[in-house]
């Protein structure tokens, strides 16, 4: 059997004390890290000739300086769990844990800072051994004559001076430095997996890793849906559940989770003599992901198509046949706010009673048996297609018009409750259904930023004209966090830096975004965000694939739009800003956001906002990446504004040009 000593040293190319290490033979070390890595490039190896005896020079001359440094341990090509990359060196310290990214080079740039932030940003949200401990992220680039200084965050040291700078890091611990064996420990380090990845573990496993930071966010949600199901049961009553969460707080894998929550399995009703169905079933009306959840549970014998429906499939076959009766007594309906309105229905559908998707969810909530429990996953401010405007007001005029509203109760915090679900304003006249206010049901920590928590108020920031000196606040905190807010008017310079940045990491993916309503990005920047190129895009090899496929995001080739990321994301993204939202200044002086330049582009006469659609376009688009958004602002003196306003809300330029 595999002892914990070996498996640890599976985990890493080298481990051992600093008095062990500072000693070794350097071709010692490197034979370990190549047989480790397996297969290892000439510049590789190279490389480590080159920096691993000065690593050692220095980690012995803490252990000269240092009494405790013998207690001190140095981890080499350490290769996160359940990721592909992995910190060049990691040294263990007393009260501190330093990250070191070695560079071969003079001066590093900002891919080189914000590779080195991303390592130690992980440990701090990820590894249960260094949530309380300091974390830091040091560049070394191998070249450089001595300590550099910092920037955003990072500390930037060459060889000769990194001795000094690691005893200036150390911080008093009365538990004295983390051992070899705790921070290699197999259950150590879990990291908050991607859409895909959890449900894709969901499916498979029946469970999602448990992340004890994320679960404290998204598991009281869970359980009051689960406990819901359970009093409609019992009370043989129908319920409306509506749960509401900033972008990236997890209202998908909320809504997943609660789909295949074993404390379901005890509310399976037998139907017509057959075996149950399963008590709940997850619908989307977002058809990429939709696509990329099917494309990825592709190989499970057909499965990906029943872990996630589509709405409008779903709605067609129901609506339809007015006795159909849905066979399970769960729905959650992701994306609820952008329930279409009958308008879109009857343009979409040829039905000979046409509803509203509310009207007809609470409808097919009635033909269910004694009892069911409709789930809503609401995000706000994320309507972007037509017939989507009239968002959660929907949902209370379906359960006016319900045939039994009586039976049913309305669940949610207690904001939507008195926004939507209050007594009407024009008459006075109460909702005919019971009301309970819940705040499990509200989700506010942003968890696909890697618990970065101000993303969100910075966007709006951005989008509704605020105070630039608040935008700039929100990015410092975001930077401080390990959120990396860049920007460039040199499309190579975008590309470069993402490359630079997760060339050591193929697992991840970055990829091209823009809006689908710009009309200058195509012809003049060579963007293809038209309509034209964006079908040609295959959402799931562009979300799932690497490098060795032409298909996949990492290209930076094909483009996806708003209505291709909508619900999904990426690790970064590279957002192409348009013209059709601008800022521009009337003749008193004062900014303002507009889209009159792109509007008449704007298709469909019954769009109700242009300008609104517009401006959440945006706010999706700008939340699709978990470590970093990058901006290309394209050098046309029409977005000019555009740009000063962004870096005036704290975007850091990646290229070394004069301010905008």
């Amino acid at each position: 059997m595999t002892s914990e000593a070996d498996s640890a040293r599976a985990r890493c190319g080298w481990e051992s004390d600093f008095p062990t290490f500072s000693e070794a033979e350097p071709r010692i070390v490197r034979i370990s890290l190549e047989e480790f890595l397996g297969e290892a490039g000439d510049s590789q190896i190279r490389a480590w000739d080159d920096s691993i005896p000065k690593i050692q020079v220095e980690t012995g001359k803490v252990v000269e300086i240092d009494e405790l440094a013998e207690q001190y341990t140095a981890i080499l090509e350490y290769e996160l769990p359940m990721e592909s990359r992995r910190p060049d060196v990691v040294l263990l310290v007393n009260g501190a844990v330093v990250v070191l990214e070695l560079k071969g080079k003079v001066e590093p740039d900002q891919a080189d800072l914000d590779q080195a932030a991303a390592y130690a940003r992980n440990l701090r949200c990820y590894h249960k051994h260094c949530t309380e401990r300091e974390v830091h992220a040091v560049v070394v680039p191998t070249r450089a004559p001595g300590y550099v200084g910092a920037r955003d965050g990072v500390y930037i040291c060459g060889p000769a001076s990194l001795h000094q700078l690691i005893n200036d890091l150390q911080r008093p611990w009365e538990d004295g430095p983390l051992t070899a064996e705790e921070f290699l420990a197999r259950d150590a380090y879990c990291p908050l997996p991607t859409l895909v990845q959890a449900a894709r573990e969901l499916f498979i496993e029946g469970t999602i890793r448990p992340i004890h930071q994320a679960r404290a966010h998204t598991q009281p949600a869970i359980d009051e849906i689960a406990r819901i199901a359970h009093e409609a049961a019992s009370t043989r009553s129908r319920h409306l559940v509506l749960v509401t969460g900033v972008p990236g707080s997890g209202k998908t894998l909320v809504g997943l989770s609660a789909v295949h929550n074993p404390a379901l399995d005890d509310l399976a009703v037998e139907r017509a003599g057959g075996k149950p169905p399963a008590p709940a079933i997850f619908l989307s009306g977002n058809g990429p992901l939709v696509q990329v959840l099917q494309y990825e549970l592709r190989g499970a014998g057909g499965g990906g198509k029943t872990f996630v429906r589509d709405v409008k499939n779903y709605v067609k076959q129901y609506l339809g046949d007015g006795k159909a009766i849905p066979p399970q007594h769960v729905i959650v309906y992701d994306e609820a706010q952008r329930a279409w309105d009958l308008e879109q229905v009857m343009a979409k559908h040829s039905l000979p009673f046409p509803k509203s998707q509310p009207e007809a969810f609470v409808d097919f909530g009635e033909r269910i048996p004694e009892w069911c429990v409709l789930v809503g996953l609401i995000g706000s401010g994320q309507e972007i297609h037509v017939g989507e405007e009239a968002g959660l007001a929907q949902w209370r005029v379906a359960l006016e018009k319900a045939a039994d509203a009586q039976s049913w109760t309305v669940h949610a915090p207690r904001k939507v409750l008195d926004e939507y679900f209050g007594p009407d304003p024009q008459t006075g006249a109460p909702l005919p259904c019971r009301t309970e206010a819940s705040a499990a049901l509200e989700l506010t920590v942003e968890l696909r930023f890697h618990f970065a928590q101000d993303l969100d108020d910075w966007v709006e920031n951005v989008l509704e004209g605020g105070d630039a000196s608040r935008g700039q606040d929100l990015a410092a905190r975001l930077e401080a966090a390990g959120y990396h807010l860049r920007m460039t008017r040199d499309l190579e310079v975008a590309k470069s830096y993402l490359r630079n940045r997760y060339a050591e990491a193929p697992e991840a993916r970055f990829g091209l975004l823009a809006s689908s309503r710009d009309k200058v990005l195509e012809r003049e920047w060579g963007i293809p965000n038209g309509w034209h190129a964006t079908q040609r895009v295959q959402l799931g090899p562009w979300y799932g694939e690497g490098d060795g496929d032409q298909r996949s995001c990492r290209n930076l080739a094909q483009c996806v739009t708003e209505f291709g990321a909508q619900g999904l994301e990426l690790d970064a993204v590279l957002l192409a800003w348009g013209t059709d939202f601008i800022r521009v200044r009337d003749l008193n002086g004062t900014e303002e956001w507009s889209n009159e330049y792109a509007k008449r582009h704007q298709r469909g006469s019954h769009v109700k906002d242009p300008f609104r659609l517009r401006l959440n376009a945006y706010r999706v688009l700008l939340t699709r990446g978990r470590d970093a958004t990058v901006l290309f602002i394209p050098p046309h003196p029409l977005l000019d504004l555009t740009a000063a306003w962004l870096q005036a809300n704290g975007v850091k330029m990646l290229d070394s040009g004069q301010p905008v």
